[in-house]
């Protein structure tokens, strides 16, 4: 499978030529959201309840949170609401200059999804440690996204130098990182477990569940799901080519309306119509805690009541 630079793909993007994003932006009677491809399979159950029962129907594009960022950013796309997996991110690029505030509303974990049928998953499911496995595995055999594209691949890197640090084993990163595929389309991360040309990928926990495959899961101090770690986590970074630094954080998503979406009423409907209907986003493998939703910035009167300031 070829892999193709940041440039090339958002090129693609920007000329309409990515297969499998969901519906167009824009419209009067739609509400547009632009969103991490994570959430794409939920965020379309969602889409479709919210579209029931309102009068903007829902229209869904997605792809990897920088990617998100980057046409936004570029003005070559213009949605009503965007949504990123990384909440530092979304507002490290689009406050102030694209929007002035955002909700967090649910949370996820990182870890390994992988075919049991496979040398590779067949030794995740022994007593062997899951990083011996991952940095003995052939090149192509294990896949993470795109780290200059989306967040899931540096966090994918981030969780590799978390073990070599917890566990003491030199080079984890790099060995895994410089054999692995890199997929630039989120939403097909997983496709080459599906068709046999990989037997492992770094994945979030609500994708393997959106496939139906198996999952291996990670410590709590390395799956960058436990807020009691954050400072632990935060000494694994990835610097991107165009010099943004992400230092690893607890996985959450967070959501803004636009301040100059075309459609802001329905914007501001549709969040919260996502912050009033979590059992979707806990059904697909997310998790809503209590200390969900949490707004920040100048968050709008109604979103404020809603999640308690």
């Amino acid at each position: 499978m070829e892999q193709r630079s940041r440039r090339e793909f958002l090129g693609l993007v920007g000329a309409g030529g990515i297969a499998g994003v969901a519906g167009c932006l824009g419209g009067s009677d739609t509400v547009s959201v632009l969103s991490a491809g994570s959430l794409a399979q939920v965020l379309e159950t969602i889409g479709e309840g919210f579209s029931a029962g309102h009068d903007a129907e829902f229209r869904g594009e997605f792809h990897g949170s920088n990617v998100v960022m980057q046409l936004i950013e570029d003005e070559v796309k213009k949605p009503d609401v965007a949504v990123s997996a990384d909440v530092d991110l979304l507002r490290d690029r689009l406050y102030p200059a694209f929007a002035s505030w955002d909700v967090v509303f649910a949370a996820n974990e990182v870890g390994l999804a992988y075919d049991p049928d496979t040398e590779l998953g067949a030794r995740l499911e022994g007593p062997e440690p899951w990083y011996e496995v991952l940095r003995s595995a052939e090149a192509g055999a294990v896949a993470i996204s795109d780290p200059e594209l989306d967040p899931l691949g540096y966090r994918a890197l981030q969780v590799l130098e978390l073990a070599e640090t917890e566990y003491g084993v030199d080079g984890l990163r790099e060995t895994v990182s410089e054999r692995a595929y890199r997929e630039p389309d989120e939403p097909r991360l997983l496709t080459g477990i599906e068709t046999g040309d990989r037997a492992v990928a770094i994945c979030y926990k609500n994708m393997v569940i959106d496939h139906g495959l198996a999952f291996h899961e990670l410590p709590d101090r390395i799956n960058l799901s436990d807020p009691a770690a954050a400072e632990f986590y935060a000494t694994a970074t990835y610097t991107t080519e165009d010099g943004y630094t992400a230092r690893g954080s607890p996985v959450s998503y967070s959501a803004t309306v636009l301040d100059d979406a075309d459609n802001p009423d329905a914007g501001r409907e549709f969040v919260l119509y996502l912050l009033d209907n979590p059992t979707p986003l806990e059904t697909n493998g997310l998790t809503v805690p209590d200390r969900l939703p949490l707004a920040a910035g100048a968050t709008p009167e109604t979103i404020t009541e809603r999640v308690g300031g």
